[in-house]
């Protein structure tokens, strides 16, 4: 008897907002109706958000299981059990896409050891998203997620990218928790030189959305957007 098909992982994009689920295709959400298996960073969120896109199966029939930054590796085998067994698993992130700024990464590198199929969805990126709209090179760039939250560690990794950047004329992309956006600014316009061009995007797909793209002279001198607590992606790029 030949054993059972595998399941596929299917990497399911989320929306950067509440009331954003225009920019998740129609097929992505055909897709989650069907699944009744979920790896996710928190089950509460994830349930939020099914509910949003008319999840109609109990959730006592489906099973969760959450994959973050306090998952132990030992726990991530597990997870993938139902699609040896034949059934598809959906992988979900709080915000954008899986395995991208994600601990996702982590199942879906497994899931290639185990020759299970895995299917990337269609949705938004923020930082994809921000690398369009930033004007930068699009053609070579490098993502660092979050820098050094403290000032002094952050001035050198500002410096240190902006070296890179202007030694290779790569865009260099990173996160920070929103929280923290105003240090990042401020560090920034301190440390970076007057040329350097500097981007922020804020608040992407939301109505509140503010892409600003300038040389850091240019940023010294106009007046600067609220910036707490709001979703952003930063980008620079050094001149030769």
């Amino acid at each position: 008897m030949s054993p059972s098909p595998k399941g596929k992982l299917y990497l399911i994009p989320s929306p950067l907002g509440e009331q954003t689920l225009f920019t998740l295709p129609a097929y992505v959400i055909e897709i989650i109706h069907e699944l009744d298996v979920f790896v996710v960073e928190k089950a509460k969120n994830a349930r939020r958000y099914l509910k949003s896109v008319g999840f109609e199966k109990s959730f006592d029939d489906c099973l969760f299981f959450e994959l973050n930054k306090h998952t132990q590796p030992q726990a991530i085998p597990a997870y993938l059990e139902p699609a040896l067994a034949g059934r598809n698993i959906g992988l979900l992130s709080d915000a954008g896409v899986p395995g991208v700024a994600d601990p996702g990464a982590r199942l879906v590198r497994m899931a290639h050891r185990q020759n299970i199929e895995v299917d990337p969805l269609v949705g938004p990126s923020s930082i994809l998203l921000a690398l369009m709209a930033s004007g930068l090179n699009g053609q070579g760039f490098a993502f660092h997620g979050y820098l050094s939250p403290k000032r002094p560690d952050l001035a050198k990794d500002l410096k240190r990218l902006e070296n890179q950047s202007a030694r290779t004329g790569e865009t260099q992309l990173f996160i920070e928790t929103p929280y923290r956006n105003t240090n990042v600014l401020e560090t920034a316009l301190q440390v970076l030189s007057p040329t350097t061009l500097f981007c922020m995007a804020v608040d992407l797909t939301l109505p509140t959305q503010l892409i600003r793209t300038h040389p850091i002279m240019e940023w010294k001198r106009i007046q600067k957007p609220q910036l707490h607590k709001r979703p952003a992606v930063f980008l620079l790029l050094g001149g030769k």
